[in-house]
């Protein structure tokens, strides 16, 4: 019996990531070389074992690619990109945000918290899992807080929204580019042979996702593995896995591109980067095998 060479996936445990992923765990996509196995971690806990190379395949903020980029390869696939919407600013109705104001966010390393930190640079910043950062502004723990994931479809009516993450991101980029939230990244030590296939797995994987969005939502719902009620994960999914997560196209390239430039300017990237340059070279396979 053939040996399958065995890849780790790591990935958020918030619905868009579960859902692209489930159509390798169910075995609706598989590999003759490539077996896949799969870890869910909050996305800070994803972008710190990203810098310690701990999973061939891991879910990361695109705004920690610069710091790993010589040991991981971008992922065209398994993306979510903002466009309109993205993570939210929140505080307590009425009260009023002094220039150093206590806010929690969710890593230091994700691109809302990049973008705040550009916006914000006097701001005192704890960083919380993002689950804990609607209570921690209920309570008076901090002033304000950046909501995440499923957080910004339904959070208490005593908190409202000081300012969108996206209308930040506006401000910077002034080309009205999407907004780049996630991707994933694979480790570089895999041969070119196992990256390209690992990519075209976990490609087909959001496209049967999407494709089969109403069965496969339902069946998520029925095995208790998401967080949120049925019409919350619709929205939810219309907005972070859709038929733009399957693939990059040019214009999530270039919006990736201005991110990493605005965070290079700002002092937040050693380097810039054209991520073109990083992405797996899927016409290896072409040359090599024609």
């Amino acid at each position: 019996m053939h040996n399958l060479k065995t890849i780790n996936v790591a990935h958020s445990p918030d619905a868009d990531d579960i859902f692209m992923y489930a159509a390798v765990k169910f075995g609706w996509v598989s590999s003759k070389n490539l077996a896949f196995t799969s870890k869910a971690l909050d996305i800070e806990t994803l972008n710190e074992e990203a810098l310690k190379g701990t999973y061939e395949a891991t879910a990361i903020s695109f705004a920690l690619y610069p710091k790993i980029c010589d040991e991981f390869a971008l992922l065209r696939c398994a993306v979510s990109f903002g466009n309109g919407y993205g993570p939210k600013l929140i505080k307590l109705k009425d009260k009023q945000l002094k220039r150093n104001f206590k806010v929690a966010l969710s890593g230091k390393n994700t691109t809302n918290a990049l973008l705040f930190r550009i916006a914000y640079p006097e701001a005192r910043i704890v960083y919380k899992n993002f689950l804990e950062i609607e209570n921690a502004v209920l309570s008076g723990e901090v002033d304000a807080g950046v909501l995440i994931h499923e957080s910004i479809l339904n959070f208490s009516d005593q908190l409202c929204v000081e300012r969108e993450i996206w209308d930040i991101w506006s401000e910077l980029n002034g080309e009205n580019l999407p907004l780049p939230l996630g991707g994933m990244a694979l480790r570089r030590s895999l041969p070119i042979t196992d990256a390209i296939e690992c990519e075209r797995v976990l490609s087909e994987a959001v496209r049967i996702a999407t494709s089969h969005k109403p069965f496969l939502s339902h069946m998520l719902m029925e095995r208790n593995l998401i967080r949120v009620g049925k019409d919350e994960l619709k929205a939810y999914l219309n907005l972070y896995a859709n038929d733009e997560s399957i693939s990059m196209n040019e214009t999530q390239l270039k919006a990736l591109n201005k991110l990493y430039q605005i965070g290079y300017d700002k002092g937040f990237f050693e380097k810039p980067i054209d991520v073109n340059d990083y992405l797996i070279p899927t016409e290896y396979n072409e040359v090599r095998f024609s």
